[in-house]
């Protein structure tokens, strides 16, 4: 849960998995309730909760549900049948380079226009096995193997042939205030009583993460300050952290350069990989996924991006 009940306008995004711009709007056009503290426009959590009950009964596809690069999320209903054969690939993770993926895939040959379910890596394998999406984003470390994923696909994805294709090398850490005042550097500073953090929600590859060395460390949640207070996003942990609500928090280096006010300890470069069911892998979709993967166009505009090891983009590392 958040640490307080007032949001900022991009909490609010976080939240409802839409663009800041779609939340201005919703505001202005008085679908979500708002106030200002000075300049700034807050939303009380309790308000984010009812316009999400007044709209679970919406029917047909709305251009509110949209994200800053037009692709649909897994928040649209489709009202036919048809409509949502049409739309039946569905990719489930929640970085950036998703949305650029999914636009390629719009200008592919014939043109496929892919939904987004913004899931964290273990709902987002489960949802693969389940039959709910067709591909799934994941990265999942595993503090016995020291490895990333593959073991979690293999335990996850039971009598279920798989293959592994990897994205993007993203470098993790830790998020503090500017300057770092705590002087926050290693896992054991976990261990401090007087170090509050923010967490990320059970099931993301972060917390999953954080877990995996706290387990090593024999550390138990429950003596970590702040260890039960969840977000659902990097950008709302950097925020949080960087309104003083935390001391430390932990996400991906390219998300904390986007919050003014937070400084960036890295800790590790953690893979990201692309999961997809072996048989599934010679249909269209897949061969448009690994073609646009290993285009130098692609590349090229995910390298400009900053933040991403692209070095291994495209290669299948395991198949299961």
């Amino acid at each position: 849960m958040y640490i307080d009940t007032a949001l900022t306008p991009q909490e609010v995004a976080d939240i409802l998995k839409i663009s800041k711009s779609t939340v201005y709007e919703l505001i202005r056009r008085k679908e979500i309730n708002s106030y200002r503290v000075g300049k700034k426009v807050r939303v009380d959590l309790k308000d984010v909760e009812a316009y999400k009950n007044k709209t679970k009964n919406i029917k047909t596809i709305s251009n509110d549900f949209t994200n800053t690069s037009g692709i649909m999320t897994s928040n649209t209903v489709f009202q036919s049948k048809d409509t949502l054969e049409k739309y039946s690939f569905v990719i489930s993770g929640q970085d950036a380079i998703l949305d650029i993926l999914c636009r390629y895939l719009a200008c592919y040959e014939e043109g496929m226009r892919a939904l987004r379910s913004y899931e964290g890596s273990y709902n987002g394998i489960y949802a693969l096995y389940c039959g709910k999406v067709q591909a799934a984003t994941a990265h999942m470390w595993d503090g016995e193997t020291k490895e990333y994923n593959v073991p979690y696909i293999k335990k996850m994805l039971p009598g279920t042939p798989a293959v592994i294709i990897r994205l993007v090398g993203r470098m993790t850490g830790f998020y503090v205030a500017k300057g770092n005042p705590k002087r926050i550097k290693d896992w054991n500073d976990f261990r401090r009583q007087d170090i509050t953090m923010i967490n990320r929600e059970k099931g993301s590859g972060t917390r999953i993460l954080l877990d995996e060395h706290l387990r090593q460390m024999n550390i138990l949640g429950n003596q970590i300050k702040g260890y039960s207070r969840e977000c659902v996003s990097h950008l709302a942990v950097a925020s949080i952290v960087a309104r003083g609500g935390a001391d430390l928090g932990m996400g991906n280096e390219k998300s904390c350069s986007q919050v003014d006010g937070v400084d960036f300890v890295p800790i590790k470069e953690e893979k990201y990989d692309m999961v997809i069911k072996k048989e599934d892998i010679n249909k269209p979709s897949t061969k448009a996924i690994m073609d646009i993967l290993s285009s130098e166009e692609f590349r090229m505009e995910i390298q400009g991006i900053g933040g991403y090891n692209i070095s291994e983009m495209g290669k299948i590392i395991a198949e299961t």
